[in-house]
């Protein structure tokens, strides 16, 4: 099993930033991809970006794209999300989540869930 947390959500003005942090623990000696989806209220979740064990492949979201970049450390068992020129519409719900098995999109491939951090722009 393996447990995510993410941190770092919060209230932010129209234009500005964030950075999100996700943690694994438990069993995380695997490779996994992870992953950022949202979820705003009364919508479905959302992908948002993904990057590969390695590092090398990343994948965003057309609405995300240039403005939120993700990395990690896995020595440190972290993922960041930064996101720049936040605009009202990315109000949501941000999952940190991972899989062993599936490198992509859909929300379905991805086994371990965190609970979430809200982030909220202000226009």
């Amino acid at each position: 099993q393996v447990q995510l947390v993410e941190s770092g959500g919060g209230l932010v003005q129209a234009g500005g930033s964030l950075r999100l942090s996700c943690t694994a623990s438990g069993r995380t000696s695997g490779s996994y991809t992870m992953a950022w989806f949202r979820q705003a209220p009364g919508k479905a979740r959302e992908f948002v970006a993904y990057i590969s064990w390695s590092g090398r492949s990343t994948y965003y979201a057309d609405s995300v794209k240039g403005r939120f970049t993700i990395s990690r450390d896995n020595a440190k068992n972290t993922v960041t999300l930064q996101m720049n020129s936040l605009k009202p519409e990315d109000t949501a719900n941000y999952y940190c989540a991972a899989s062993q098995r599936y490198t992509g999109p859909l929300h379905y491939g991805y086994d371990y869930w965190g609970q979430g951090t809200q982030v909220t722009v202000s226009s």
